[in-house]
Protein backbone atom coordinates (compact mmCIF):
# COMPACT_ATOMS: atom_id res chain seq x y z
CA UNK A 1 0.00 0.00 0.00
CA UNK A 2 1.46 3.32 -1.11
CA UNK A 3 -0.37 5.92 1.01
CA UNK A 4 0.93 9.29 2.21
CA UNK A 5 -0.13 10.36 5.70
CA UNK A 6 -1.23 14.00 5.67
CA UNK A 7 -2.58 14.47 9.19
CA UNK A 8 -6.13 15.44 10.13
CA UNK A 9 -7.63 18.00 7.76
CA UNK A 10 -10.91 18.69 5.94
CA UNK A 11 -9.88 17.10 2.65
CA UNK A 12 -12.89 15.96 0.64
CA UNK A 13 -13.27 16.33 -3.12
CA UNK A 14 -15.05 18.32 -4.44
CA UNK A 15 -17.15 20.71 -2.38
CA UNK A 16 -19.98 22.83 -3.76
CA UNK A 17 -19.50 26.58 -4.12
CA UNK A 18 -22.73 28.01 -2.75
CA UNK A 19 -23.82 31.59 -2.11
CA UNK A 20 -25.32 31.79 1.38
CA UNK A 21 -27.83 34.61 1.74
CA UNK A 22 -28.94 36.46 4.86
CA UNK A 23 -30.37 39.82 5.76
CA UNK A 24 -27.97 41.72 7.98
CA UNK A 25 -29.39 44.84 9.61
CA UNK A 26 -32.24 44.69 7.07
CA UNK A 27 -29.99 44.46 3.97
CA UNK A 28 -29.38 41.36 1.81
CA UNK A 29 -25.88 39.92 1.90
CA UNK A 30 -24.30 36.86 0.31
CA UNK A 31 -21.12 34.94 1.09
CA UNK A 32 -19.45 32.02 -0.61
CA UNK A 33 -19.39 28.78 1.36
CA UNK A 34 -18.05 25.43 0.24
CA UNK A 35 -18.47 23.47 3.45
CA UNK A 36 -22.15 22.71 2.92
CA UNK A 37 -24.34 19.78 2.08
CA UNK A 38 -27.62 17.94 2.45
CA UNK A 39 -28.13 16.85 6.06
CA UNK A 40 -31.52 15.10 6.00
CA UNK A 41 -34.21 14.11 3.52
CA UNK A 42 -37.28 13.96 5.80
CA UNK A 43 -37.66 16.75 6.68
CA UNK A 44 -35.38 18.21 4.02
CA UNK A 45 -32.41 19.92 5.69
CA UNK A 46 -29.09 21.37 4.60
CA UNK A 47 -26.02 22.31 6.61
CA UNK A 48 -23.41 25.00 6.23
CA UNK A 49 -20.25 25.44 8.29
CA UNK A 50 -19.47 29.11 8.86
CA UNK A 51 -16.93 30.95 10.96
CA UNK A 52 -18.35 32.75 14.00
CA UNK A 53 -17.02 36.17 13.01
CA UNK A 54 -18.48 36.24 9.49
CA UNK A 55 -20.83 39.08 8.69
CA UNK A 56 -23.28 36.58 7.18
CA UNK A 57 -23.39 34.66 10.48
CA UNK A 58 -24.59 37.85 12.16
CA UNK A 59 -27.59 37.84 9.80
CA UNK A 60 -28.24 34.17 10.52
CA UNK A 61 -28.38 34.91 14.23
CA UNK A 62 -30.59 38.00 13.73
CA UNK A 63 -33.25 36.26 11.65
CA UNK A 64 -32.72 32.53 12.18
CA UNK A 65 -33.03 32.13 8.40
CA UNK A 66 -30.74 31.85 5.38
CA UNK A 67 -30.74 30.86 1.74
CA UNK A 68 -28.51 28.54 -0.23
CA UNK A 69 -28.06 29.73 -3.80
CA UNK A 70 -26.50 27.35 -6.32
CA UNK A 71 -24.64 29.46 -8.86
CA UNK A 72 -23.73 28.27 -12.34
CA UNK A 73 -20.24 28.35 -13.83
CA UNK A 74 -21.19 31.61 -15.58
CA UNK A 75 -21.22 33.24 -12.11
CA UNK A 76 -17.77 32.14 -11.00
CA UNK A 77 -16.43 35.72 -10.74
CA UNK A 78 -19.31 36.74 -8.47
CA UNK A 79 -18.78 33.62 -6.36
CA UNK A 80 -15.10 34.44 -5.95
CA UNK A 81 -15.91 38.09 -5.09
CA UNK A 82 -18.45 37.04 -2.44
CA UNK A 83 -15.87 34.71 -0.91
CA UNK A 84 -13.19 37.39 -0.64
CA UNK A 85 -15.07 40.56 0.28
CA UNK A 86 -16.95 41.17 3.52
CA UNK A 87 -20.52 42.43 3.41
CA UNK A 88 -19.62 44.68 6.34
CA UNK A 89 -17.45 46.72 3.93
CA UNK A 90 -18.91 46.01 0.47
CA UNK A 91 -22.42 46.00 -0.94
CA UNK A 92 -22.12 42.64 -2.69
CA UNK A 93 -25.60 42.86 -4.20
CA UNK A 94 -24.66 46.10 -5.95
CA UNK A 95 -21.13 45.00 -6.92
CA UNK A 96 -22.34 41.69 -8.39
CA UNK A 97 -25.53 43.16 -9.88
CA UNK A 98 -27.61 40.51 -8.11
CA UNK A 99 -31.37 40.61 -8.55
CA UNK A 100 -32.65 39.70 -5.09
CA UNK A 101 -35.99 38.05 -4.39
CA UNK A 102 -37.72 36.68 -1.32
CA UNK A 103 -40.07 33.75 -0.94
CA UNK A 104 -42.16 32.58 1.97
CA UNK A 105 -39.20 32.96 4.35
CA UNK A 106 -39.21 36.75 4.25
CA UNK A 107 -35.70 37.24 5.70
CA UNK A 108 -33.81 34.81 3.44
CA UNK A 109 -32.71 36.76 0.34
CA UNK A 110 -32.08 34.76 -2.83
CA UNK A 111 -30.20 35.53 -6.06
CA UNK A 112 -32.46 35.39 -9.10
CA UNK A 113 -29.52 34.72 -11.45
CA UNK A 114 -28.64 31.48 -9.60
CA UNK A 115 -30.33 28.45 -11.20
CA UNK A 116 -31.29 26.91 -7.83
CA UNK A 117 -32.31 28.60 -4.57
CA UNK A 118 -33.22 27.00 -1.26
CA UNK A 119 -34.81 29.08 1.47
CA UNK A 120 -34.24 27.80 4.98
CA UNK A 121 -35.17 28.31 8.61
CA UNK A 122 -32.45 27.50 11.12
CA UNK A 123 -33.20 24.36 13.13
CA UNK A 124 -29.85 23.76 14.83
CA UNK A 125 -26.52 25.47 15.48
CA UNK A 126 -23.59 23.46 16.73
CA UNK A 127 -20.33 25.10 17.77
CA UNK A 128 -17.58 22.86 16.39
CA UNK A 129 -14.56 25.08 17.10
CA UNK A 130 -13.45 27.34 14.27
CA UNK A 131 -16.87 26.96 12.61
CA UNK A 132 -20.51 26.92 13.61
CA UNK A 133 -22.48 24.17 11.90
CA UNK A 134 -25.83 25.66 10.92
CA UNK A 135 -28.57 23.25 9.94
CA UNK A 136 -31.54 24.70 8.13
CA UNK A 137 -34.89 23.19 7.28
CA UNK A 138 -35.52 23.74 3.58
CA UNK A 139 -38.86 25.55 3.36
CA UNK A 140 -38.95 25.96 -0.43
CA UNK A 141 -36.81 25.30 -3.49
CA UNK A 142 -36.82 27.44 -6.63
CA UNK A 143 -35.31 26.26 -9.92
CA UNK A 144 -34.97 28.35 -13.08
CA UNK A 145 -37.38 27.11 -15.75
CA UNK A 146 -34.62 26.68 -18.35
CA UNK A 147 -32.79 24.20 -16.08
CA UNK A 148 -35.27 21.34 -16.48
CA UNK A 149 -35.27 18.23 -18.63
CA UNK A 150 -38.83 17.00 -18.55
CA UNK A 151 -40.18 17.29 -15.03
CA UNK A 152 -36.81 17.28 -13.24
CA UNK A 153 -33.97 19.75 -12.73
CA UNK A 154 -31.01 18.84 -14.94
CA UNK A 155 -27.54 19.24 -13.42
CA UNK A 156 -26.06 19.65 -16.92
CA UNK A 157 -28.26 22.71 -17.41
CA UNK A 158 -27.68 24.04 -13.88
CA UNK A 159 -23.88 23.70 -14.25
CA UNK A 160 -23.00 24.12 -10.56
CA UNK A 161 -19.57 25.30 -9.47
CA UNK A 162 -17.31 22.97 -7.51
CA UNK A 163 -14.40 24.13 -5.36
CA UNK A 164 -11.37 21.89 -4.99
CA UNK A 165 -8.55 22.15 -2.46
CA UNK A 166 -5.63 22.26 -1.97
CA UNK A 167 -5.29 23.73 -5.47
CA UNK A 168 -8.04 26.27 -4.65
CA UNK A 169 -9.71 26.10 -8.05
CA UNK A 170 -13.28 26.26 -9.27
CA UNK A 171 -14.37 23.41 -11.52
CA UNK A 172 -17.36 22.15 -13.44
CA UNK A 173 -18.93 18.70 -13.15
CA UNK A 174 -17.48 16.04 -15.42
CA UNK A 175 -18.88 13.05 -17.23
CA UNK A 176 -21.29 10.45 -15.86
CA UNK A 177 -19.39 7.30 -14.85
CA UNK A 178 -22.32 5.04 -14.04
CA UNK A 179 -25.98 4.72 -13.12
CA UNK A 180 -26.54 4.68 -9.34
CA UNK A 181 -28.24 1.65 -7.81
CA UNK A 182 -27.42 -0.44 -10.90
CA UNK A 183 -23.63 -0.83 -10.91
CA UNK A 184 -23.53 -3.10 -7.88
CA UNK A 185 -25.17 -5.82 -9.95
CA UNK A 186 -21.89 -6.17 -11.86
CA UNK A 187 -20.13 -7.26 -8.65
CA UNK A 188 -22.31 -10.33 -8.14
Amino acid sequence: MDKVKMGPQPLVFPTPAFLIGTNVDGKPNFMTAAWSGIACSEPPMISVAIRHHRYTFKGMQENMTFSVNVPSVEQVKEVDFCGIKSGAKEDKVKACKFKVFYGKVETAPMVEQCPVNLECRIEHMLDLGSHMLVVGKIEEVYVSGNCFSGDHPDVKKIRPILWTTPANVYQELGEVVGKAFKLELDLK
